[in-house]
């Protein structure tokens, strides 16, 4: 079924009000009257029965027998839709100057799960962020890298967190980038031990753009720039549960669709 242009406007014009909105987050909540909406929202009942009237015009909102509103299935689902948006328009600078590039429309569809969550900026800032995840580790660490910093501070704390039966995966692009002592050193702190426990899992993907660094409880996404670079100079950082839960997903996704690790690719 298609629905023309001219529908989709009226529907976004009865969005199109500060109170509306509020009125629907509000009612996702849970039941109101119009007077107990106007007192929540500070405002007067003539004002709140002409918006309800508009909303329940719409199919948004719903009269129950005792009086007061709900919403209704088209109304939840609409509400579900405000955090994507919220998320966007908080951070309009950032998506005007990043991009998708290679991300599967499912995940696009599910933006909005991102919105609680704050922006590190600066390249030591970010690289600090990452260091305390993988120090608050108690479970897993997941890796989505391009640029492989092999610093004896990192290095000393994934031998520790391996050593305690932290596992670790990491998906490395065929075009990441590493130090020129790093065979030495994974071989003086016998990494080889621990991949061959399973402990320490690799793949690579062709070309990543998206860095993803996570443990249990928390993590971090960035998006590439719109030349198509990788940015590691900004990134979204959360504890939240649906943050931490695409971020999961996009991961396990990516690990689905990498292939086997090849030392031979890495670039000195």
């Amino acid at each position: 079924m298609t629905i023309s242009t001219d529908n989709i406007a009226a529907e976004f014009l009865e969005l199109a009000s500060e109170q509306r909105l509020n009125i629907i987050q509000n009612l996702d909540k849970k039941n109101y009257t119009i007077s107990g909406m106007a007192k929540e929202l500070g405002a007067t009942a003539p004002e709140v029965h002409r918006n309800f009237s508009r909303l329940t015009n719409s199919a948004l909102i719903a009269k129950n027998v005792d009086g007061t509103y709900t919403l209704t299935l088209f109304g939840q689902t609409v509400c579900r839709q405000i955090p994507w948006m919220v998320f966007l328009l908080s951070n309009k600078k950032h998506f005007a100057e990043h991009n998708y590039d290679g991300m599967p429309e499912k995940f696009v569809h599910r933006i909005g799960e991102l919105s609680n969550s704050k922006i590190i900026s600066g390249y030591v800032r970010v690289l600090e962020t990452w260091n305390n995840i993988y120090k608050n580790a108690e479970k897993y660490i997941y890796n989505i890298l391009v640029d492989v910093s092999y610093n004896s501070d990192l290095v000393e704390n994934l031998i520790r967190k391996l050593e305690s039966n932290v596992k670790i995966q990491s998906i490395f692009s065929e075009y990441a980038i590493v130090s020129e002592d790093r065979l030495k050193i994974l071989k003086e702190k016998n990494f080889k031990k621990f991949i061959m426990d399973d402990m320490l899992k690799r793949r690579m993907k062709k070309d990543v753009k998206i860095i993803v660094v996570m443990n249990e409880l928390e993590a971090t996404v960035s998006f590439p720039s719109n030349k198509n670079e990788v940015d590691l100079s900004q990134m979204f950082y959360s504890k939240d549960a649906s943050f931490h839960e695409w971020c999961l997903d996009y991961f396990d996704y990516s690990w689905k669709t990498s292939k086997s690790f090849q030392e031979s690719k890495l670039t000195l």
